[in-house]
């Protein structure tokens, strides 16, 4: 029996994550924003933080679970956020026939508000129903797109000229279909989403400052407490919480990347304390620092 056109697309874009992805990992493309992910055994959860995007499974199957909320979501199916959220994400599907094989796109505020306003306004979202995580089946237009995107890497020599133009369609796809649900409340003027998204962008620039909250509630106009309630119904975690993950984090990275042991790593994050920053990183990762990047080089 012949694929139906929507499984041949499906079918076509994985085969291209599949060519320009040899091994496991994750590879960052030609294309800008654009990362591509294959894995060939299920892995363990591992704790990271998801910023505005959308993710895209080929081939395979994920699990994410972000509050008290377990989703799984698999080849077809796309998941956008459309704000940073700290999350535990495993691959659930994946073998040495079969990997998983998935695309990241990540997506930029300015492009999206300038393309919202050029399109009609959408019906308003329910007052207080944030829903900045969303899983959707991808569209036939969505779909096409996507696979365009990811085609480019076959025509390295097109990809300044149509990259920009496939993305944006990519956005107005997004504003006007199934996954526009994430953007809606991002995009009002004035919506505690809108304000905690300006918080956590300025977090994600100066995470290595002590967190003030008194100082982020008056720059997003709201008091101290209703900050906090706001920020932890929007993102799913404290702000304490979320400056120790994206600080966590950092220092994950500059241990795995560029090989500095931890006290180093530590101190430029933020940390003053090298036993605290072990601590903390321990009962994040499930691991102390030197054990969790060997784990981490040994497993890619």
């Amino acid at each position: 029996m012949p694929q139906s056109p929507d499984a041949s697309r499906l079918a076509a874009l994985a085969d291209l994550i599949s060519r320009h992805t040899r091994a496991s990992g994750d590879f960052v493309s030609a294309v800008p924003h654009l990362s591509l992910h294959r894995r060939t055994a299920a892995t363990a959860p591992i704790p990271c933080i998801y910023s505005l995007g959308l993710g895209v499974i080929a081939q395979g199957g994920k699990q994410v679970m972000l509050q008290d909320a377990v989703l799984d979501y698999r080849a077809g199916q796309g998941m956008l956020t459309s704000i940073d959220q700290p999350v535990v994400a495993r691959v659930s599907q994946g073998s040495v026939a079969e990997p998983f094989l998935a695309l990241m796109l990540t997506l930029d505020m300015h492009q999206i508000l300038d393309v919202a306003a050029q399109l009609p306004a959408p019906a308003p979202a329910p007052a207080g129903a944030y829903q900045t995580v969303v899983v959707e089946e991808l569209e036939p237009g969505l779909l096409g797109a996507l696979e365009r995107l990811v085609g480019l890497l076959d025509e390295p020599a097109l990809i300044p000229q149509l990259a920009p133009l496939i993305q944006r369609e990519i956005v107005v796809r997004l504003l006007a279909g199934r996954h526009s649900l994430a953007l809606q409340q991002l995009l009002a003027v004035g919506s505690p989403t809108q304000q905690i998204f300006k918080s956590v962008a300025w977090l994600k620039q100066n995470y290595t400052q002590p967190l003030r909250i008194d100082d982020l509630a008056q720059q997003a106009h709201m008091s101290p407490s209703s900050f906090r309630q706001h920020f932890r119904a929007i993102t799913g975690a404290s702000p304490l919480q979320f400056h120790k993950q994206l600080r966590l984090q950092e220092a994950r990275q500059l241990m795995l990347n560029q090989h500095l042991d931890a006290g180093r790593a530590a101190g430029l994050v933020g940390y003053e304390s090298a036993s605290q920053f072990s601590r903390e990183y321990s009962r994040v990762f499930g691991a102390p620092p030197q054990r969790d990047i060997r784990r981490m080089r040994q497993a890619g």
